[in-house]
């Protein structure tokens, strides 16, 4: 990803818009401390802000899984996101970031000091030159294990594990599995590959996110004539693909080229469900 928001913020707090990344927290504050902290992210792009609406409802139902009290409607969380992207110029490829935490609490948050922060920068959408991906020692947790219905700041370490693993390895990303042994995902983002023109997907278990992005290229591929098939997967069936991608909020939908030692091109398959995924978007 590079050096993901490093360019022009903006950042919305206590009824404020102030560019840059301001101090918000102290040492003492729950979010800091004891990580009750949950985020989401939407893309801005040519004008259209896709499943924006969707994004704001996710952050809602991962503050109250973190046992916090949202103070905004996600209608609200939508508005001040769309006040946001007009500070920035025209067609800017933006990552729209609103977050809760609390303030304070002891082990648990107190849900009456939920604040609320809204974080947009830019961050030009990746090429889809393909990443490479290994498979990771570290596994997702399972849903009695951590919150992992959330898009919890506290899954993240996590996360980061597998992908400084994999850096270290020569590859860009990880793919992961889940306690039982099947693949979950990509560190970050969703997992999909093509087996003689049928579109294979881990079946959500509680381990990992039914991505919105996920879910809307599922629906997309169904549209157009494109079996789906989400089912437990084992890694060595990646091995075997005509094609692996990825999709997530950051990069929509991006090509896999490699997998350990074995290379993938970049799909037919891939490319049209991702130009897809843009023509949708701009509608």
């Amino acid at each position: 990803m590079g050096n993901v928001g490093s360019g022009e913020t903006w950042t919305y707090f206590d009824g404020v818009w102030e560019k840059g990344n301001p101090a918000i927290m102290g040492a003492r504050t729950h979010g800091v401390w004891l990580s009750s902290s949950v985020f989401d992210g939407a893309r801005a792009f040519d004008g259209v802000v896709p499943d924006l609406d969707l994004h704001c409802e996710r952050v809602i139902h991962s503050a109250r899984i973190l046992g916090m009290e949202p103070m905004l409607s996600a209608h609200e969380i939508e508005e001040l996101s769309r006040e946001g992207i007009t500070k920035f110029a025209p067609n800017s490829e933006l990552y729209v970031c609103p977050m809760f935490y609390a303030d304070a609490g002891f082990i648990a948050p107190d849900p009456a000091s939920t604040r609320f922060v809204l974080s947009i920068f830019d961050a030009p959408l990746p090429a889809p030159d393909g990443f490479s991906a290994c498979k990771s020692s570290f596994r997702r947790p399972a849903k009695d294990m951590a919150p992992t219905a959330a898009k919890a700041s506290c899954l993240y370490p996590n996360v980061g594990r597998c992908v400084t693993e994999a850096n270290k390895k020569g590859f860009d990303t990880a793919v992961v599995l889940d306690p039982n042994g099947n693949v979950a995902e990509f560190a970050y983002t969703n997992l999909f590959y093509v087996k003689d023109d049928i579109l294979y997907t881990p079946a959500i278990n509680g381990t990992f996110l039914n991505g919105i992005t996920r879910q809307r290229v599922i629906k997309l591929a169904r549209e157009n004539d494109i079996q789906v098939v989400e089912k437990a997967i084992e890694f060595p069936e990646l091995l075997e693909a005509d094609e692996v991608f990825g999709t997530g909020n950051y990069f929509k939908v991006g090509p896999c080229t490699k997998i350990e030692d074995r290379t993938f091109p970049i799909g037919k398959m891939t490319m049209h469900l991702r130009d897809k995924y843009f023509e949708w978007a701009k509608k």
